[in-house]
């Protein structure tokens, strides 16, 4: 009879102790992957108000989907695969509410980049401010891509999509990018 709560195994050192095998509860797989899922989320969202949020759908998920997980060194991309899908969600929710007036929320810069200068602060806030206007799909590419420096199939593999098509998303994205900042 299988257990009632989900475990990974994981393991623990490098190859040399490959047969050292550990449970890895979704307890510490949060302890351990939280920090990891925040980072991509913010870079995604551009504000850090529904970060927490994210965290938190992103490991209520993990609870339905962690004991599919056969290889223990695919709990990482499986997790920032869902923080993919969670905030692709929210972001489609936030242009709704958009649309309709009730998302006024203005970027945060400070927390996006906390080490950056103002110059820098204030570029990241004008390239939030474009994302927030290309579609969703192509929003999330550029950032996996250049903001959290994915490679190409990395990029395509969390977003579920071609190769090819990732890479049109990023390009679209970019050349938007670049002909509102006046880099073109």
């Amino acid at each position: 009879m299988r257990p009632s709560h989900a475990a990974l195994r994981v393991v623990v050192g490098g190859a040399a102790q490959a047969s050292a095998e550990e449970p890895l509860s979704l307890d510490a797989a949060f302890r351990r992957y939280s920090p990891y899922v925040a980072a991509i989320a913010l870079r995604l969202l551009g504000r850090d108000d529904e970060v927490d949020d994210v965290v938190q759908d992103v490991f209520l998920g993990a609870i339905k989907g962690i004991h599919q997980i056969r290889d223990p060194g695919a709990a990482k991309a499986w997790l920032a695969t869902v923080t993919v899908r969670v905030v692709r969600r929210r972001l489609r929710m936030r242009r709704f509410k958009a649309v309709f007036g009730f998302d006024d929320v203005a970027y945060i810069d400070e927390p996006i980049a906390p080490g950056a200068s103002a110059d820098q602060r204030a570029l990241l806030s004008r390239v939030y401010g474009v994302l927030d206007k290309i579609p969703v799909e192509a929003r999330i590419a550029w950032v996996l891509r250049h903001m959290e420096g994915e490679k190409l199939e990395d990029v395509a593999q969390l977003m579920g999509c071609s190769l090819a098509t990732a890479k049109r998303r990023i390009v679209a994205a970019q050349a938007v990018i670049e002909e509102a900042l006046g880099d073109g």
